[in-house]
């Protein structure tokens, strides 16, 4: 499903209408794959095709560019977006300094501006553990324990 794949990243802040159906979308395929009936829990299957739920896969997508930009293996129009705490010099001397937060940017507009790289990147990056960063199979493995823990909730 190439929608779940490269551009992802693009969907933060989407409607949860959208995201819903492309939910819904992602269903059909994990039953359409195993044959499963419409009464079957989906969890399960998605769980066994390793596929982490839409919005998951979202924050997944995000956060594996903020970490290519901040080891400089993305684009620089991207990694310019992108504002440690340690960079700023008035709070060099904050704690937050030593880690790897980032500055979320303010935006004018909650519907586009929080869609935006700048503004999206570091809301998903900040609200991640310290120690993912080692990093994309860490990352799958902390999204994937949200999401279960979001099941159990639910159910």
């Amino acid at each position: 499903m190439a929608v779940f794949n490269g551009g992802c990243a693009t969907l933060a802040g989407v409607p949860s209408q959208l995201l819903d159906r492309l939910q819904s979308a992602q269903n059909a395929a994990a039953q359409l794959i195993f044959g499963a009936s419409r009464h079957v829990h989906i969890t399960p299957l998605l769980r066994s095709l390793h596929w982490l739920p839409v919005r998951e896969r979202i924050a997944f997508r995000l956060a594996v560019l903020v970490y290519r930009c901040l080891h400089g293996m993305a684009p620089a129009y991207l990694s310019a977006d992108l504002l440690r705490v340690s960079d700023i010099g008035s709070r060099q001397r904050l704690r937050s300094a030593t880690t790897s937060v980032l500055v979320g940017r303010r935006t004018q507009r909650a519907t586009i501006g929080d869609r935006a790289f700048a503004a999206a990147a570091p809301a998903v990056w900040n609200s991640l553990p310290e120690d993912v960063p080692v990093f994309q199979r860490r990352l799958k493995t902390e999204l994937y324990r949200r999401s279960l823990a979001l099941d159990t909730l639910c159910d």
